[in-house]
């Protein structure tokens, strides 16, 4: 009789003990080779392989990265030293031009002088608008030349002397400029890209005529002479400097140098200092205090400009008219230098 139970019922299993059933290979057979899709599976998972080949383009593997595309090197623009001295000179007239323009200027005699600042303002428009090329050209244009018409009228026949009738003549001045554009369905779609280039415009012809006011107030004549003075001097600077030694380079798109800018605003500054000491009701200190804000400012707004063509060329628009490009500069200097320094005349005189 065989017992009903095997001896080893009550063992537990080895771990490594092959699993009981038919699964396992008989006595005295070798193991037949396993084909199923599961061993195809492990050794496909295992097996790293060449690449394969596929049909339509190389074999790639899911791990593989894609390669960043090399990036495009812009070479820089070259300096272009008779560029450089021609604008100069024309910084070094033009702030001769207006110095002497306010030396006419006295009361009851404020024609001359809005004269010359009416000429500025033309030539401001004619640069700035054929620069930028905003849409509407001569809409732009024409309401330009009439803002500057009307800030230079209210600013010699208004009865007191302040920035409230030129800052009308901007408003209105701009709010015909972008209604001109709204009008014409062409430059319909560009007109929210445009109200910069056309405010810029408004705004910089209009700021000349804060030199007519200026010229109203006591002291304003020296002021004048001073803030114009040391701005023609620090745009005369920078552009030399550029001609000789521009360096350090402020970026490869823009020929301008650091040692231009920084040199202009300082020498703009040590001038007024030397003036401020022959003219009536300044010191050598507050001099240089009113010069600095003028130089500073008139070198940074000519460096912007040089900036803005930049940008404009880089973005694939075509270039303008070689003389309004050169002007930009220095007329965009001098316009932010006239209402600096009517506010360090007003404020801290």
């Amino acid at each position: 009789m065989f017992p009903s139970t095997s001896r080893d019922s009550g063992r537990e299993p080895w771990a490594d003990d092959p699993p009981p059933g038919p699964s396992g290979p008989a006595r005295g057979y070798l193991p037949a080779p396993r084909t199923g899709p599961a061993e195809e599976e492990g050794e496909r998972r295992e097996r790293k392989g060449p690449r394969r080949l596929r049909k339509g383009g190389p074999g790639r593997r899911p791990d593989d990265e894609p390669g960043e595309a090399p990036e495009e090197e812009v070479p820089p623009v070259e300096f272009r030293r008779p560029l450089a001295l021609t604008v100069a000179g024309f910084a070094a007239l033009l702030g001769v031009g207006l110095v002497l323009g306010a030396q006419t200027s006295g009361p009851g005699h404020r024609l001359p002088f809005a004269i010359i600042i009416f000429g500025v303002q033309l030539l401001f428009v004619l640069a700035w608008t054929m620069a930028m090329r905003p849409p509407a050209l001569l809409v732009v244009a024409l309401v330009s030349v009439g803002a500057a018409v009307i800030a230079d009228v209210a600013a010699v026949r208004s009865d007191v002397a302040g920035l409230a009738p030129l800052g009308y003549a901007a408003a209105a001045g701009l709010l015909l400029g972008v209604l001109g554009q709204l009008v014409r369905r062409v430059d319909r779609a560009r007109v929210t890209e445009s109200l910069g280039g056309t405010l810029l415009i408004v705004v910089g012809v209009v700021a000349f005529g804060t030199l007519i006011v200026l010229s109203r107030i006591p002291k304003g004549t020296q002021a004048i002479t001073l803030c114009l003075t040391a701005a023609g001097v620090a745009l005369l600077v920078a552009r030399l400097t550029d001609a000789i030694a521009p360096w350090p380079r402020l970026a490869p798109q823009v020929p301008r140098g650091a040692a231009g800018v920084v040199a202009g605003a300082m020498l703009g500054t040590l001038t007024s200092a030397v003036l401020g000491s022959y003219l009536v009701g300044f010191t050598p200190t507050s001099a240089a205090l009113v010069g600095v804000v003028a130089a500073a400012t008139a070198v940074l707004a000519d460096l912007a400009v040089g900036y803005a063509e930049a940008g404009r060329l880089m973005a694939g628009e075509p270039p303008t008219m070689w003389v309004a490009r050169h002007m930009q500069g220095p007329l965009g200097g001098f316009a932010l230098a006239a209402p600096a320094a009517y506010a360090m005349c007003v404020l801290f005189l």
